[in-house]
């Protein structure tokens, strides 16, 4: 049982409803994350984060996949499943 509380999806209304919707449209599994989730009682955040989330994995420096690569790595390291 989650500790935090998060709206499900059927349950999110407005500004929140339309973050799942983007984040669900841009998942490779088409599922909104739980770590997306975990920010649902604040969407403003929650918002802040996806977009700055969305920045970060997008090609630069390094590739979208370098960047996953490292964060899978260091998610090892840490023993994170993020």
């Amino acid at each position: 049982m989650a500790r935090i509380k998060m709206v499900g999806e059927a349950e999110a209304k407005g500004p929140l409803a339309e973050l799942y919707a983007g984040s669900k449209a841009r998942s490779v599994a088409k599922v909104v994350p739980d770590i997306l989730r975990t920010m649902s009682l604040r969407p403003d955040f929650l918002a802040a984060i996806d977009q700055a989330s969305r920045l970060h994995f997008t090609d630069g420096a390094l590739t979208r996949a370098q960047h996953e690569m490292i964060a899978s790595y260091v998610s090892t390291l840490n023993r994170c499943r993020y």
